[in-house]
């Protein structure tokens, strides 16, 4: 298929403020991004949203009828069949104000203000979500890679699915948490586990430790997703066992770098 560029891409952004929309505007023009629709409200969102599925929606978080949880609701339930990127851009920097968004699988977070660099690498990972591209590896056959799916969050797990997809895997078994990833090993063999962090009764380094004092799975990569953002947690993590870590929300040329890396090493 032909690389999709970021002029091709049509745009919903939902955004009430003029300034905020004038200045989001020209910054997404700066970008080579010419086709924009606006909508001020969730109402209206919807409404355009019946007659145009657009490539990528961007919304700031507080709307005069909700907020973007609602926005974002509505394209994950109502909207599924589509999968549209999804950007978040707000100043709001509270954790657990943002987890919800990270936990769902959005393209990006990006802060207000916002800089060039941080709309030029959420731009490029819609593009990298649109535009498949195979990973090719020596050691493996990308559409024979069996992946393990470890996430508590449905969306979550869409998302990780759709971006693995995009690189030519094909072989998932999906996981709501631990508990079942383990139950899952006792009777199959994987070539690479995703796992997120944060999962109830059994969280993603209580599984690599697991996994590590396996004799049956001790040498499967595992790469974590991960909202965490405390260095000194995430050196806990990294001494579970964990071979890569990946932020949440992540950029799918990331997570393919990562993947070449940690197959493609000597073993």
């Amino acid at each position: 298929m032909n690389e999709l560029l970021s002029a091709d891409l049509a745009i919903l952004l939902i955004e009430p403020s003029p300034t905020q929309r004038k200045i989001i505007t020209k910054e997404l023009q700066g970008e080579g991004i010419l086709h924009i629709d606006f909508a001020d409200s969730i109402a209206d969102a919807k409404a355009q949203l019946e007659s145009s599925i657009p490539d990528l929606i961007i919304s700031c978080l507080h709307l005069p009828d909700g907020s973007a949880v609602d926005i974002q609701h509505h394209i994950n339930n109502d909207l599924s069949e589509y999968s549209i990127p999804f950007m978040l851009i707000s100043s709001e920097t509270r954790k657990e104000q943002l987890e919800i968004f990270k936990q769902s699988g959005v393209i990006a977070i990006l802060p207000k203000p916002f800089n060039k660099q941080h709309l030029g690498k959420a731009i490029n990972a819609t593009l990298d979500i649109l535009s498949p591209q195979e990973l090719e590896l020596d050691l493996y056959d990308i559409q024979d890679l069996r992946v393990l799916i470890v996430d508590d969050s449905k969306l979550a797990r869409q998302y990780i699915h759709r971006v693995l997809t995009n690189l030519g895997a094909s072989r998932f078994t999906e996981a709501e948490d631990g508990a079942q990833a383990l139950e899952i090993l006792q009777t199959q063999m994987f070539d690479l586990i995703v796992t997120d962090y944060n999962m109830p009764q059994v969280n993603g380094q209580e599984l690599t430790e697991s996994i590590r004092n396996s004799d049956k799975h001790a040498h499967i990569p595992v790469l974590m997703v991960t909202s965490e953002a405390n260095d000194a947690h995430l050196s806990n993590i990294m001494q579970s066992g964990v071979n890569a870590l990946c932020d949440k929300p992540f950029e799918p040329d990331t997570v393919k770098k990562l993947i070449y890396q940690l197959l493609e090493q000597d073993s």
